[in-house]
């Protein structure tokens, strides 16, 4: 087995070479991410990420590097302290490697991060620098966030696995939330083994019963897209699950609490530095002060009502597949990007994967989307091996 010390200076030379094309971290110390690895490989193993690098976005504090937030407000800011889940990390026995770049306090406007597949395409958005290091063999495992859909669609974009958890599923202590009632933390690998290592798993002892939903937004779909899920959904012997009418505003109520709750956690920088943020955070500023105490409510009511609505779905079947994204990545690298498939279910709070299933017209990825029920992550983790097993190649 390689030694940490091995692992790290692979890593290190992959970021050396690559990295001026890919733009892909906001901070790497290579002697600190060697000292780490000198340090594990001289005591017994501290858990089941001994020795393996992590890279983390840029929004998740750890002690020793700064968290820039991918703004200009916060640069090399330090914030002293780990986010619970780098402590985690940390006492799993991970290398923290460095972080990864991020969009503007998770926005969604691209910052130059380019996808390792194909540079004239995205990589996503947010956490687009994790899921590009990971696709581009710079780590093996990157932690990012989720809030409409920015670990599933790079993960997607970039042709690996992301797993978005339960919302309390990784613990989001010390992190500083610009949605508290959305924001999850997830994962990046290239395996659902790797994932494995930070939500173990075990093999299912009956197949799994799979539905199929179109959600309110199939008709945006392309054509590649809707023909795999189809084609997903008779191989696998899913069920069509047809959402009522409570769901068809659900993207709406999403559009509220974001407006809402980006507001009330960026009031100072709003108030004081708003005129260098991006257009994006600019129009959420102004649009946020037309939403009242009365929307917010009736926005937080109606996704608890879509919430436990789900819940009744999830008595009958195990997972349900669903589109991850419109279609493979586009070669729109300067403003919004495929916002249609990934919030309805970051919603619900339950976790969601990407598996990278099919491929696209032009050759680029699609990823199948499977989501399982709150608090099922260990579960959805393990029908994910099966599916993956009957779809790919």
């Amino acid at each position: 087995m390689n030694s940490a010390q091995d692992r790290v200076a692979e890593c290190l030379a992959r970021i050396e070479a690559r990295e001026g094309e890919i733009h892909a971290w906001a901070y790497v110390d290579p002697e600190h991410a060697l000292a780490q690895a000198r340090a594990l490989d001289g005591m017994p193993s501290k858990g089941p990420l001994h020795g393996i690098p992590v890279g983390i976005k840029d929004v998740l504090d750890a002690f020793d590097m700064p968290t820039q937030h991918g703004s200009s407000i916060y640069r090399d800011h330090r914030p002293g302290r780990d986010a619970n889940c780098v402590s985690w990390l940390r006492k799993a026995g991970a290398v923290i490697l460095g972080k990864t770049a991020s969009t503007e306090f998770a926005s969604p406007i691209p910052i130059g991060v380019r996808n390792p597949l194909d540079f004239t395409r995205t990589p996503g958005v947010s956490s687009s620098g994790s899921a590009a290091a990971v696709a581009d063999l710079m780590v093996p495992l990157a932690l990012g966030t989720q809030t409409g859909g920015s670990v599933i669609r790079p993960a997607a974009y970039c042709g690996i696995y992301g797993y978005k958890g339960s919302i309390d599923a990784i613990d989001r202590g010390g992190i500083r939330h610009v949605r508290p009632s959305l924001d999850t933390v997830g994962v990046f690998a290239r395996s659902l083994e790797d994932i494995g290592r930070m939500v173990p798993f075990q093999p299912l002892e009956r197949p799994p019963r799979l539905g199929f939903c179109r959600t309110y937004e199939w008709h945006l779909a392309k054509p590649e897209t809707q023909e795999a899920l189809l084609g997903a959904a008779g191989l696998l012997g899913a069920k069509e699950i047809e959402l009522p009418s409570l769901f068809a505003d659900a993207l709406e109520s999403f559009r509220v609490i974001v407006l809402r709750e980006s507001a009330l956690a960026y009031e100072h920088e709003f108030r004081e530095h708003l005129d260098t943020m991006n257009d994006w955070l600019k129009d959420v500023a102004a649009k946020a002060q037309s939403i009242s105490d009365s929307v917010y409510d009736k926005a937080r009511a109606h996704a608890a009502q879509c919430r436990a609505y789900l819940a009744t779905v999830f008595r009958d079947v195990d997972a349900i597949i669903t589109p991850a994204t419109a279609g493979e990545a586009s070669q729109k690298l300067t403003g919004l990007e495929d916002q249609t498939f990934c919030p309805l279910w970051t919603m619900m709070h339950g976790p969601c994967v990407t598996i990278p299933a099919f491929k696209g017209p032009n050759g680029m990825p699609m990823g199948l989307q499977v989501v399982g029920p709150v608090g099922g992550d260990n579960r959805l983790l393990a029908v994910c091996s099966l599916i993956a097993k009957r779809i790919r190649l």
